[in-house]
């Protein structure tokens, strides 16, 4: 997020939808000229997109898939091709609509209030409850550096902390959000750039594995490490999302979610390769901190896990310092339209203060729980189910493209490039179905009733709504 002019208030909706003939959903408004804070840049928003998406995963990504073999990588250029194509998707709609709340706003014009409800509504449980659990894992990387002594109130307070500091940070406006957000992507990829690059003149063959090492054939291996890499991808729509806050959205969305897809694709893929060539096999498959043990075996001595401790923190609060931004833009688009309450429609310095207290202070519930519960049976559930959350707007998105292409509505396709359009849809929407199926039956069995709990809120905009004089959209 990044240090340009400022995140633009959207005008006043009617409380009725505007039909027309091209459209299933009710017309966007128009937002308004730029009042105050700053919009984000091409390098800003490209950092946002990064950010969010290599979080503290990558951390421990390559000994996930060790047992797996060397498919795994195979894998990895899978999901590349399938995220990319969903960052051009998301490109392309937000060049037809370049309003803050991405998905939300690409399924509420295509298929209507519904459908873009059940968007917003999803990718804002996915936002407060992916931040409760990177704040808990934080917590873990912390413990290398201060001892924390198993204490369940010094570790419930830092997790806090590793939340509210970055609201802190949101709350202060858009320009320090964009800050944070281009630090802690410089920091953190000076470590991970250092064992991705400098591992490659350690490479040893030795070291690497088998091509399938669990007995399921390689197309079997290649799924079975896809189920664990499927949601390394998550936050391509960050750009998207945040599409209000961007300066010249049209052209910068989709070039910031590209490169940042891709310049994240190229540290997975050379981290994962580096960690494989120096570090032996059998080792790794049992690793804890495979990154640490890369840089132990470049280096000697045993600096590296403090290194690497001190990268992961600085990678979850970048991600955090992204995705609680994120947790606000859904809900203010929507408030916006009068699907969800007004407060969260509310504005200071470019930044949805309302939205953004509103879901740290889930997280820090959840948080609090899990620590002081110990039910990390349910606490882990929920953060699966955040996988199922995290596609449904991404279904949503791709089919409203799709939506598009089969109409051949001309306002919204690109004529002479139908084909292109049409494969990249296709693609996005066959990732989307991958992700899903990736979730696990009971992820999806409960992510479904997270969804449709969201109905009754739902039902209660919407008759307040039909209340209202015509023209009140409050």
């Amino acid at each position: 997020m990044q240090s340009s002019p400022a995140a633009t208030r959207q005008a006043p909706r009617p409380s009725g939808p505007t039909e027309r003939p091209d459209a299933v959903g009710p017309a966007p408004a128009t937002p308004e000229p730029p009042k105050n804070g700053r919009r984000f840049g091409l390098p800003t928003a490209t950092a946002l997109v990064m950010g969010n998406i290599i979080g503290g995963g990558i951390f421990m990504i390559p000994a996930a898939v060790a047992p797996f073999g060397t498919v795994s990588l195979l894998a990895f250029a899978v999901l590349t091709v399938g995220a990319i194509a969903l960052a051009l998707v998301f490109g392309q709609l937000a060049r037809r609509t370049p309003r803050t709340g991405g998905p939300y706003v690409y399924a509420r014009e295509a298929f209507g209030d519904f459908a873009g409800f059940l968007s917003a509504w999803s990718y804002w449980i996915t936002t407060w409850v992916s931040n409760a659990a990177l704040a808990v894992a934080a917590v873990g990387y912390l413990g290398v550096l201060v001892p924390l002594h198993h204490s369940i109130p010094l570790e419930i307070t830092a997790a806090l902390a590793f939340q509210w500091l970055p609201a802190l940070a949101n709350l202060a406006g858009t320009r320090f959000v964009g800050a944070v957000q281009l630090v802690s992507t410089v920091l953190k990829f000076i470590p991970l750039l250092l064992v991705s690059v400098g591992g490659l003149f350690f490479f040893d063959p030795q070291n690497i594995g088998p091509f399938e090492g669990a007995g399921q054939g390689w197309m079997g291996g290649m799924t079975a490490a896809a189920a664990i890499l499927l949601f390394s991808y998550l936050g391509v729509e960050s750009a998207a999302m945040s599409a209000g806050q961007v300066r010249d959205p049209e052209r910068n969305v989709g070039r910031a979610s590209v490169l940042g897809t891709g310049g994240a694709a190229v540290v997975y893929l050379l981290g994962t390769l580096a960690v494989f060539g120096t570090v032996a096999h059998q080792r790794l498959v049992d690793s804890s901190a495979p990154f640490s043990d890369a840089m132990n075996a470049m280096f000697g001595g045993t600096w590296g896990g403090t290194v690497i401790a001190v990268a992961a923190l600085i990678s979850m609060t970048g991600a955090l310092n992204g995705w609680t931004l994120l947790a606000a833009q859904a809900p203010y688009a929507a408030a916006g339209d009068g699907l969800f309450p007004a407060a969260f429609g509310k504005e200071k310095r470019g930044v949805p203060t309302f939205g953004v207290v509103v879901s740290v202070a889930l997280a820090s519930v959840l948080t609090v729980a899990n620590f002081a519960s110990g039910a990390k049976g349910a606490f882990d559930m929920l953060v699966l189910v955040t996988t199922f959350t995290a596609v449904v707007p991404y279904l949503l998105s791709t089919a409203a493209q799709l939506y598009w292409l089969v109409r051949g509505a001309t306002d919204k396709v690109d004529g002479p490039h139908l084909v292109r359009d049409a494969v990249l849809g296709l693609g996005a929407f066959a990732f989307s179905l991958w992700l899903l199926a990736g979730a696990g039956y009971a992820a999806v069995y409960q992510g479904v009733l997270f969804l449709f709990a969201g109905i009754l809120v739902y039902v209660w905009m919407a008759g307040r709504r039909r209340g209202r004089p015509e023209g009140d959209a409050r």
